[in-house]
């Protein structure tokens, strides 16, 4: 959506360029999912450098030389940070960010430190893997992914992280409330596409709505004639020509998916109004092809 809403070519001009941003930014996702999985590698790390501290002190106390290492020794912090096949990810996508900007690290360690998750937590000096699995889960969850500054710092990183970060974090907590204490080391290490499919339809849909946007701008002012065209979102003519590009081009994909879709990106990117007046075009459209028996679906269940 983003990547053909800034093209502003015709038909016959090349898209290289924007292909080549679209694939860039898919691939993006995944350092993205690099960064903040060692960031949790870097928390662990600030509890060892804190404890160390602590027993190193002029005036140590009892506490202080006999400290609780419940979160330096919590199982699944410990995962992530001997994960050699996730450290070698971390090397070769050059995800280094936080030697720089550690006090994000610091701000995290910070909050968690003075939450009532850690000091719950830190009731006991042992704990089963359920237990740390439990704990990382939530420091996550209610920490870490909710974090403004750590938010404010990442869409100055990459401008197309933030729409993508609720896709990584939903990734990353399912990833965390299922690891066990016999997953492997490619456990950590997902792939971002399902299958090469998954990856094609992406290009598929981008090229294929490009290449085609002048006879989906006819389809869309055929049904809109009563409309200012003025009026229209220039969002919503992009994500129409995406939906009928995918109501035509797209066989598999059923129609009740790509109308449900659309309808939620308008929702979040485009005007309040826009969900319903785009509902309304496309239910129209696929009434039509539907009567004219011209609507492409193969497999049961797909009209």
């Amino acid at each position: 959506m983003q990547t053909i809403y800034s093209f502003k070519g015709g038909e016959s001009d090349s898209f290289d360029k924007e292909q080549k941003f679209l694939l860039h930014s898919l691939d993006n996702i995944y350092n993205l999912y690099l960064l903040l999985m060692s960031l949790l590698i870097e928390v662990q790390k600030r509890a060892e450098d804190h404890l160390e501290k602590s027993s190193k002190k002029h005036l140590a106390t009892k506490e202080d030389k006999d400290p609780n290492k419940k979160l330096v020794n919590n199982q699944v912090l410990l995962m992530l940070k001997n994960n050699m096949l996730l450290q070698d990810e971390l090397e070769e996508h050059k995800i280094n960010n936080w030697e720089l900007d550690s006090e994000y690290v610091e701000i995290i360690f910070r909050e968690i430190l003075a939450s009532d998750l850690f000091a719950e937590y830190m009731q006991t000096k042992t704990s089963t893997f359920k237990e740390d699995r439990k704990f990382v889960t939530d420091i996550f969850t209610e920490i870490i992914a909710p974090n403004n500054k750590l938010y404010d710092y990442l869409e100055d990183k990459n401008i197309t992280w933030i729409d993508d970060l609720p896709v990584v974090n939903t990734a990353i907590l399912k990833l965390l409330r299922k690891v066990k204490e016999q997953s492997l080391a490619t456990y950590f290490l997902p792939k971002i596409y399902k299958d090469l499919e998954d990856k094609e339809y992406a290009i598929d849909l981008f090229k294929k709505t490009l290449l085609n946007q002048s006879k989906f701008t006819e389809i869309i002012q055929e049904k809109t004639q009563n409309w200012d065209t003025e009026r229209i979102a220039s969002l919503d003519n992009v994500l129409l020509k995406m939906a009928i590009c995918e109501i035509q081009k797209f066989p598999s994909i059923p129609v009740k998916v790509t109308i449900n879709e659309y309808l939620e990106l308008a929702k979040e990117y485009s005007t309040p109004k826009s969900s319903i007046f785009i509902n309304g075009i496309l239910d129209k459209l696929v009434k039509e092809y539907q009567e004219s028996d011209t609507l492409n679906k193969t497999g049961r269940g797909l009209m």
